[in-house]
């Protein structure tokens, strides 16, 4: 697996360094919009079950969940973002390998939404898989903030949807795609990305 590169600024061409700011995200507002969302008991908190709404934030608990209680907070999600924030890192590179039933998944499509309540700043990233599952999910180039952005994906929360269409169906089960259970944080402290190895693993029953 090839080693995870983070961009907090690059070279343009001919025009010297060319800052690729990290998105313009209100932490705390982010936070409270995710707890309006997916607090249905009311107690200010996200607890296991409510988490299976937000995938991406799910994913991050290792992360989040500082105080330890299997629940994320208000303030603990806050936080999470102002991390990636005082990282400076505007987009990263990272690369992704997956399976189905233990076999590379090849000629899939890969997207990485962002969560919601993370507001409009963050991108939707796609990748195509290879013959051997792996894939590295970038920003289209239609859809980067600014045209000296380069190929990668923004820090955040992120569901991710698997589909591959055979004969016009749907090869891969909803809760991988429509309906999925998939998430994924990019940040540089993740667990998977400090292994630089994101690898999803689906089953086909």
């Amino acid at each position: 697996m090839a080693p995870l590169v983070l961009f907090a600024a690059i070279s343009g061409c001919g025009n010297g360094a060319v800052r690729i700011k990290p998105p313009s995200i209100n932490a705390n507002s982010a936070a409270a919009k995710a707890i309006e969302l997916y607090d249905t008991n009311g107690d200010g908190t996200l607890d296991s079950a409510e988490l299976e709404q937000s995938p991406g934030l799910k994913a991050a608990m290792k992360t989040v969940d500082t105080d330890g209680d299997g629940q994320a907070s208000e303030s603990e999600i806050a936080d999470r973002i102002k991390s990636w924030q005082a990282t400076k890192a505007g987009i990263c590179v990272v690369n992704c390998f997956i399976t189905l039933d233990k076999r590379p998944l090849e000629a899939a499509s890969i997207t990485f939404e962002p969560e919601s309540f993370l507001g409009d700043q963050i991108r939707t990233a796609i990748a195509y898989t290879d013959s051997s599952g792996a894939f590295s999910p970038s920003i289209p180039k239609k859809d980067r903030p600014s045209p000296e952005m380069p190929f990668g994906i923004q820090l955040g929360f992120f569901k991710i949807r698997v589909s591959k269409e055979v004969n016009g169906k749907e090869t891969i089960p909803a809760i991988y795609n429509s309906e999925t259970t998939l998430g994924q944080q990019i940040a540089t402290d993740d667990p998977a990305i400090i292994r630089q190895k994101i690898v999803l693993n689906l089953k086909s029953r």
